[in-house]
């Protein structure tokens, strides 16, 4: 390859993609599918399960749970003490049929919730005070109360009344899961949206859809298709409820070490029901954002406009039914291009004027989701679902980027299910296969150079040009699930598992794809130099064997088993035990190039003799790695019921939850040295900040370095590899996961739950990436002068070594208190309030994973997190209100985030820490929070009575962000550019944006359901 220039389309044609399939993966994979047609198993990350004891005069023998909307039945036999068990139940409404000498006895109608472990005791022998008209065996019975059983989890549900009723801007439905404690849902600067728990960051997290998990393996963000997006990974118009669970999940959950999300969807019943909806708002809708108020101007133009329509009824009354719904999005999002807070703003060029301010982002999205549900038998269910996700708009965000800088984003992403479930009177066998092709593939949207203009001190002014990098990442396979659970055992609820998955994941990661040359605007006493660079950077492939499309053939497995015990009957255990295995041979057979060995040698690079690493720990032959085979999870809980009445109870638990190492991380080893960044500096007698000293490297500017060919004289000056940097993993790469422990009580009063609980998460083995280059007495820092990094000290002719190792730990300690009251038809209001207070640190700074300014990981500081608010308080309810009127709100507060940055000094390197922004104030009310955002809505139901009984016309008013708070997300937290005032406040709030935070907004609706 002669150029970075060349058509993206020819040079993967061209590129050479090694294919490596694994023998122990295949053979895993046999094993895999024996046992799980032997020792089948059931999850219950969706279905709930209930038990319980009936007392009747002559005992009962049966108990049957039946859905009141779909027909499902699910049986179960009655001890001889009255104990009965039934497992794997859909969430949603039943009643139960208890089978006794006297004939059967119905309940009335009760719900099941998401993932519940629910007991339900009956007493029979009480006097009956309700009755039937008709025969003596139709005696209805009023049920008992619901009490659930979770042991350690700390979480909330969240029912679809909150779904459907609670304010929201982007019906995203995940939206609602930052009211479980220690659990935030936060847009960023390009309004993507993103989960994150604890002191930990967005990749720890993973979503269950129906028992299916949506991990990216590739990316950050958790979940496939949300790395860089504001779409949403599932139309919630197809969601019917779900969890959140912030810590102490069970051993049914894999590859998380945070925040796990599990939700149902949406089946069709025995009636035809169909819900269309269109929502809207444009800048008339909004006040204007801080730039515009600022500079007077007009706002910018806005449109958002979200769209969809659902569908689900009987094929055959009780036997099939189906599903289907379509989200979309159309949306043009303001935002922000300013300069850098630079001393040469003055004299940007005219031309460029026209290019700041407040401007369109495009942005849109495509869901579609589909189900059938058969039941042939009342013991079988059938189900079959696909969801299809597609995505488009402009990757570009607030700053001092100009837009021809945007890389298009594109999203693609298809799955499907197929599962089988079979039940019988002691046991449910639960069968899944899966498919799953999600791809992230954001491309400049200009090819061409990009030109970076800084100020004298190297403070950027703004870019233009085209996108500097061009990336096509993603995952694809196949995997099949298989459960079981067995009640056969009085008062075990006894659950096992194995998953089994074959994924090809891939990566071509082509950075600088288009160069970047950089100007120092007053060089030489100029108003604007535009015609003398300093330095160019730009991608080459090296020609040293490697590619930068990285393929691995990985292959996971995964086992558990789980046991709900009822101790007494005031004690509930659950006692779980869960291992993991994944094999990326991308990463396992890699071998290093001999040139890249050889560059680190100690002959070529005796700086390493006397370093405080061993680099034969990270150099691989293809036989010095190993898959991690130690991922064993311990997940135990319990539930003490204090009082005879049910009403108090004490829980806890711990667990341990290995999450993975992402393939973004470690594909860099190979892809780096298949195209390469390379950096030349040319000569600018006078610029005491950025000239350089004469070499192969640094030369005299000609304007033919401009072109294509230029670039690869300057290469073959140096050689294919010179300049190159280089990567290496460390062998003995371990797999991260947090250790999670929770004490707490819950209190019931008549409707309204309340729990006081503490929570202590430990992460540890998260990814780092350190630095390798060593002065040349093998010391990082020199002894005396500036104590920086030793970048300047790489192996001869080559970049800087880049070390990647396990490393990053933080810590959260959570005490919350959590509100909830369920809304029922007799109480039509409900609420859910959470309020947490956390300390957490971590020894890197929030959401970094790059750490070279100090030589081991180790060296770090421990400090506290600069991605958690110490306290937050999450409200939310609605209520019904005469004439077909709902009212709802949402109420999220939060203290000021916490930055810290290092600082190179003459006497060492200083930590500069402090609160960013101006709010400073810790807690309580009005400006003492940095974070203020209150939403209403308002819906009215019209009847439309002729076209059918159960027609209604919706019509809503979201009010965003009411109070017009601005909720600023981005600041100058550079430490090198300010430092903390005298308050110990940190950040530059004259260079600052709300990005993805709204101002007050008005969002109109409009929906007919029937």
């Amino acid at each position: 390859m002669k150029s970075s220039h060349l058509a993206p389309n020819a040079f993967i044609r061209g590129s050479r993609v090694r294919a490596a399939a694994a023998a122990l993966a295949w053979s895993s994979a046999g094993a895999a599918l024996a046992i799980g047609v032997a020792v089948p198993a059931h999850a219950q990350q969706v279905n709930a399960s209930l038990r319980g004891t009936i007392t009747a005069e002559g005992g009962a023998s049966q108990v049957t749970a039946v859905n009141v909307n779909t027909g499902l039945t699910r049986t179960a036999t009655v001890s001889e003490n009255g104990v009965y068990q039934i497992a794997s139940l859909p969430p949603g409404t039943y009643r139960l049929e208890v089978t006794t000498p006297s004939g059967v006895r119905k309940t009335d109608e009760f719900q099941l919730l998401v993932a519940q472990n629910a007991v339900l005791d009956f007493d029979l022998t009480a006097p009956v005070t309700t009755a039937d008209a008709g025969a003596a065996d139709e005696i209805l019975i009023t049920s008992g109360r619901i009490r659930s059983m979770e042991g350690g989890e700390v979480g909330v549900n969240i029912t679809q009344r909150e779904i459907d009723t609670l304010p929201q801007n982007n019906r995203n439905f995940l939206a609602f899961a930052d009211l479980a404690p220690g659990v935030q849902f936060i847009t960023g600067s390009n309004g993507n949206a993103r989960l994150q728990g604890g002191a930990q960051d967005s990749r720890t997290v993973n979503v269950f859809i129906d028992g299916v998990g949506q991990k990216d393996y590739v990316l950050k963000n958790g979940v496939t298709g949300q790395d860089s997006s504001e779409g949403n990974p599932f139309p919630q118009s197809a969601i019917g409820e779900y969890k959140v669970l912030s810590s102490n999940y069970k051993a049914e959950f894999d590859q998380v070490s945070s925040v796990a999300i599990t939700a149902v969807t949406r089946s069709g019943t025995n009636e035809f029901k169909g819900d269309a909806f269109f929502e809207y708002y444009d800048e008339s809708f909004r006040t204007r954002t801080p730039i515009e108020r600022d500079t007077n101007a007009a706002k910018t133009s806005v449109q958002d406009m979200q769209f969809g329509a659902s569908l689900g009824g009987p094929i055959i009354k009780d036997k099939l039914h189906f599903f289907v719904t379509y989200e979309g999005k159309r949306i043009e999002r303001p935002i922000d291009i300013f300069p850098g807070n630079s001393a040469n703003n003055a004299n940007i060029p005219s031309a460029v004027q026209n290019e700041f301010g407040s401007f369109s982002r495009i942005f849109n999205e495509d869901l579609f989701f589909g189900k059938l549900s058969f039941q042939p038998t009342d013991r079988d269910l059938i189900e079959g679902s696909v969801k299809v996700r597609l995505e488009s708009g402009d990757g570009i965000g607030s700053g001092s980027n100009l837009r021809d800088t945007a890389s298009n984003s594109k999203v693609e992403e298809y799955r499907g299910t197929f599962r089988w479930e079979h039940s019988a009177d002691t046991w449910v066998n639960d069968l899944k296969l899966t498919y799953e092709d999600a791809r992230w593939a954001p491309t400049p949207a200009v090819f061409g150079p990009q030109f970076a203009y800084q100020d004298a001190n190297g403070v950027q002014i703004y870019r233009t040009g085209g996108g500097s990098n061009y990336q096509d990442k993603g995952q694809k396979g196949w995997g099949i699930q298989n459960d079981f659970t067995w009640t056969g055992a009085e008062r075990h609820t006894v659950k096992a598992g194995v998953k089994a998955k074959w994924v090809d994941l891939n990566s071509l990661q082509l950075n600088l794809f288009n160069p970047v040359y950089f100007y120092n605007t007053q060089y030489n006493g100029a108003a604007w130099n535009n015609t003398q660079p300093f330095r160019v950077q730009f991608g080459f492939d090296p020609g040293l064997g490697a590619d930068p499309i990285v393929q691995s053939k990985n292959f996971q497995l995964g086992l558990y088993i789980q046991d709900d015990w009822q101790a007494t009957e005031q004690l509930t255990l659950n006692l779980g035990l869960r291992w993991d295995y994944d094999r990326t041979p991308a990463w396992v057979d890699f071998v290093h190039p001999a040139q890249a060995v050889a560059a680190v040698s100690p002959a070529n690079y005796p700086n390493l003799n006397n370093a405080n690493y061993n680099i034969n720990d990270y150099i691989s032959t293809g036989k010095e790695r190993k898959t991690f085979t130690g991922a064993f999870q311990p997940r135990l809980g319990f539930t003490y019921m204090i009082d005879e009445e049910s009403n108090f109870a004490i829980f806890g638990g711990y667990g341990r939850s290995y999450d993975r190492n992402q393939f973004d991380f470690i594909q860099q080893e190979t892809s780096v040295g298949g195209f390469s960044t390379r950096t030349f500096n040319f000569l600018v007698p006078g610029d005491t900040r950025n000239n350089c000293t004469p070499s192969a490297t640094c030369v005299a500017w000609n304007p033919i370095y401009a072109t294509p060919e230029g670039r690869a004289q300057l290469v073959n000056s140096v050689g294919p590899q010179g300049g190159a940097e280089l990567r290496f993993i460390n062998n003995d790469l371990k797999t991260p996961y947090s250790d999670q422990f929770s004490l707490g009580i819950r209190r019931q009063f008549g409707l309204l739950e309340t729990e006081l609980g503490f929570s202590h998460i430990k992460s540890r083995d998260g990814f780092v990436w350190l630095l390798g280059n060593r002065r040349p007495d093998g010391s990082f820092f020199a002894p005396t002068g500036n104590q920086s990094s030793p970048f300047g000290n790489p192996p001869p002719g080559r970049g800087s070594i880049i070390l990647g190792d396990n490393g990053l730990e933080t810590s959260a300690n959570s005490a919350y208190v959590k509100l909830t009251k369920r809304y029922t038809q007799s109480s039509p209001w409900n609420v859910t309030a959470t309020y947490t207070y956390t300390d957490a640190e971590e020894n890197r700074q929030f959401g970094e994973t790059f750490s070279l300014d100090f030589p081991s990981i180790n060296d770090y500081p421990t400090l506290r997190s600069a991605g958690v608010a110490r306290h937050r308080l999450v409200m939310a309810g609605s209520v019904d209100l005469p004439f077909g009127i709902v009212f709802s709100s949402k109420l999220r507060l939060e203290t000021a985030p916490y930055l810290k940055g290092f600082n190179n000094t003459a006497t060492g390197v200083r930590i500069i820490e402090g609160i960013e922004g101006n709010n400073q104030n810790p807690f309580i009310l009005g400006d003492w929070w940095a974070f203020r955002q209150l939403d209403v809505a308002v819906t009215k139901y019209v009847p439309l009575k002729f076209l059918s009984e159960t027609t209604k016309l919706r019509l809503r008013v979201d009010a965003l962000n009411i109070l017009n708070t601005y909720n600023f997300n981005s600041y100058n937290s550079n430490p090198r550019d300010v430092t903390a005032d005298a308050n110990g406040v940190f950040g530059d709030i004259a260079n600052r944006g709300i990005g993805g935070n709204l101002t007050r907004t008005i969002k109109l609706s409009a929906g007919i359901s029937f």
